[in-house]
Order: C-alpha cells, then structure tokens, then sequence
C-alpha cells in the first residue's frame, strides 16, 4: 500500500484530531489528491530535520494514518484540516519525490481488541475527564469521554506531555493494557520527581 508522509514534530493516535495549517505546495497538492480519491496519509513524527522546508532526514518507522475530517480557508489565508487518527502502520519503504514529499509503502499493524474499562483505569479515567476540561482540548473537540481501554490509551498518550521517544513508545506498543500500564508508571515517575 503506497501511502504519502507528512512528517511532523507531534505522534498521532488513532481516535485521536490534529488541527493543522497546510501552506506548503507539496502538502496542499497531497490534499487535493486525498480529497479527490477520499483517502487518508501518513502522519510520522520526524526524528531528525524540520517539518517546513526539504523532507526530514529521518522519521519514525511507525506512524498513524490520518483521515480528513473537515477542511476550510483561513483568515490567515493558509488552509485548516482537522484529522483524525485511524490506523497504525510500518513504514516499509519511503521514497523521497521531485517536489520532496515522501511517498511509502506501508504495511497495516494489527488493530488491537477494545476491551471493557475496568476498575483499575478510573483514576486514568477521570484524568482524562479534568484534561478534556482544559480549553485548548474543549477546541479540538475532544470530550474525554471513551468507551475502552484502547480509546483511553490512545487519549491519554496523545494528550500528556510525554516526550517524543514515550509517545513513540506506545504508539509501537499499541496493546492498551500494556500502553495504560506504561502510563500509569510514567505518571507516578512523574509525581515523584514533582515531589522530590
């Protein structure tokens, strides 16, 4: 499956929205044919490089594939997409084009199953509740209300500010108990290091 890039300094979740300004032909181009064709790209994070200019000199391996939810012209004159976060892939082979976007071939991951929340994920539960809360999030749409552990992983990964290489971390993990463990963990790291 052949798949067009967009490398970004962020890691996106499936389930989970991006808000982005699109100004670069290159991108603008991908746009119109993902539009046109009703198919997704390719959203990685960027390892090494910069997300405007020439195409990044290393990416991640694994990246989420990023479905148009809306579009519209801006006052700045730039182009808004939101996107959502659908599913995970490989990226096998990246080729870098004339105009340089880079264009892959990928290979779907596995979906993990959506398991029931249970007891122990209430404290994450009502974390994620108190950050659907934060102004910035109520924008993106993001309610915090979420129907299993998947969804709560994928919320929570996406919306802690946990570094680059942690979020990467879990996207690779993938499996929600494991993911809602490792954050669990992080957190409590976290607290200690507040408190130290």
């Amino acid at each position: 499956m052949q798949l067009p890039l967009f490398p970004l300094d962020t890691v996106l979740f499936p389930g989970c929205l991006l808000d982005l300004q699109i100004f670069e032909p290159r991108y603008l181009d991908m746009l119109s044919r993902c539009l046109k064709q009703g198919t997704g790209f390719g959203v990685v994070a960027i390892l090494d490089g910069q997300e405007v200019g020439t195409a990044p000199d290393r990416c991640a391996e694994i990246g989420c594939e990023a479905r148009i939810v809306d579009w519209q012209q801006l006052p700045n004159g730039l182009l808004g997409i939101r996107v959502v976060g659908a599913r995970r892939f490989r990226v096998e082979q990246a080729q870098i084009q004339a105009d340089q976007l880079s264009l892959a071939t990928v290979a779907w991951l596995s979906q993990p199953d959506e398991l029931p929340l249970a007891e122990q994920h209430a404290d994450l539960q009502a974390l994620l509740l108190a950050l659907a809360e934060h102004p910035r999030i109520v924008a993106m749409g993001l309610d915090g209300e979420v129907a299993d552990q998947l969804a709560l992983a994928n919320q929570l990964a996406y919306l802690l500010p946990f570094s680059l290489a942690q979020k990467l971390e879990l996207l690779v993990l993938g499996e929600p108990a494991a993911c809602l463990q490792l954050i669990q963990r992080w957190l409590e790291q976290l607290q200690g290091e507040m408190l130290a």
